[in-house]
């Protein structure tokens, strides 16, 4: 959603513009600016980091920003693209894991702008996708099977305080560009393999009757299910925060902990795998999200790349679907960025 504008939009393209990642702990704030006078492509000038629960709300956070820190020594922002978890419903973003209530037209008034546009952050980030380097990409399953977009649709997908999805499709003879799918795909009913993965989730929907992706996997997620493995083993929960539940489960010094490291990696696995079938992913899965890159070294050894795998009819097709990890970093600012240029053409 964006409110009218009030100068011609094409002499904006040049212009420095704000683009803001917003996740349920931190805002990322960016100034970025197109590369060329033709390009859907952005280049990243400067960012900040803000700790949401620190703020009011997201319009403080945007003119503290620009109030801080001018591009050239200038505010020249006339609007910004906010990447932000959830989806617009009128004038408001849906979104349950936000410390606030963000509105885009209060949120655009609040940062003295005069216009404000509203993206999915997986959306965001699927749209930066297309243009990572190689190098960017690191092999979680199959490191011998092509990964790209040219390939077939590309999953993205991460875990952080909600479970992020989205999915880049290839472009067509007409317009040769990537396509992006935005998805609510993660609030999908979580299925379980094993008795053990039953009872754990019966345990968790006895507080929370609807057990979806979101909600376990998740960095809350997480530390939801080591209290579920805690009462259901009669052991005492001592872990309050899901990076110490990592860190006690990677280091061995929780037997909790390490189960629900075990199996959140297993549910993970699969729940890629399914979403990966329904979208026919051949070009790969991307997986990115606060938590991944904190376990990547547990997530590799995990029981992840055998549940991704899978048995059955759709072994074939999931073998030759690659899974790549990146680290989230400033790329839904990028993607933003990009889509936002895309919009004004």
């Amino acid at each position: 959603m964006q409110n009218s504008l009030t100068v011609d939009s094409r002499s904006l393209v040049a212009r420095p513009f704000i683009a803001a990642d917003v996740g349920g702990t931190h805002a990322r704030v960016g100034w970025v600016r197109p590369r060329g006078s033709d390009s859907l492509d952005v280049e990243l000038l400067r960012v900040e980091r803000y700790a949401c629960a620190k703020w009011p709300g997201l319009g403080e956070i945007l003119a503290d920003f620009r109030a801080r820190f001018p591009v050239d020594g200038t505010d020249t922002a006339t609007h910004a693209v906010l990447a932000c978890a959830g989806f617009l419903q009128d004038d408001a973003i849906a979104n349950v894991n936000l410390p606030w209530p963000v509105a885009i037209e209060a949120t655009r008034a609040r940062a003295g702008l005069s216009r404000v546009e509203f993206i999915n952050d997986f959306e965001a980030l699927a749209h930066a996708i297309p243009s990572l380097e190689d190098g960017a990409l690191r092999t979680v399953v199959g490191a011998d099977v092509p990964f790209g977009v040219e390939n077939g649709p590309v999953l993205v997908m991460g875990p952080g305080t909600g479970l992020g999805c989205a999915a880049v499709l290839p472009g067509t003879a007409r317009d040769p560009r990537a396509r992006v799918l935005p998805s609510e795909g993660s609030h999908a009913l979580l299925a379980t393999v094993t008795p053990r993965e039953a009872a754990i989730l019966g345990q968790m929907a006895r507080s929370y009757a609807d057990v979806d992706a979101d909600y376990v996997l998740s960095g809350p997620g997480l530390l939801r299910l080591y209290r579920a493995i805690s009462e259901l083993d009669g052991l005492p929960q001592v872990l309050a925060a899901p990076a110490e539940v990592s860190r006690a489960g990677m280091a061995g010094e929780s037997a909790a902990a390490r189960e629900a490291l075990d199996v959140f990696c297993a549910l993970l696995g699969s729940f890629c795998a399914d979403a990966a079938i329904m979208l026919r992913a051949s070009g790969g899965v991307v997986l990115a999200g606060g938590i991944l890159p904190h376990i990547e070294t547990f997530l590799a050894t995990s029981d992840f790349a055998r549940r991704f795998r899978r048995t059955g009819a759709m072994r074939s097709f999931l073998e030759r679907v690659p899974v790549r990890l990146i680290d989230h970093g400033d790329l839904g600012i990028v993607g933003a960025g990009c889509w936002s240029l895309g919009q004004r053409r």
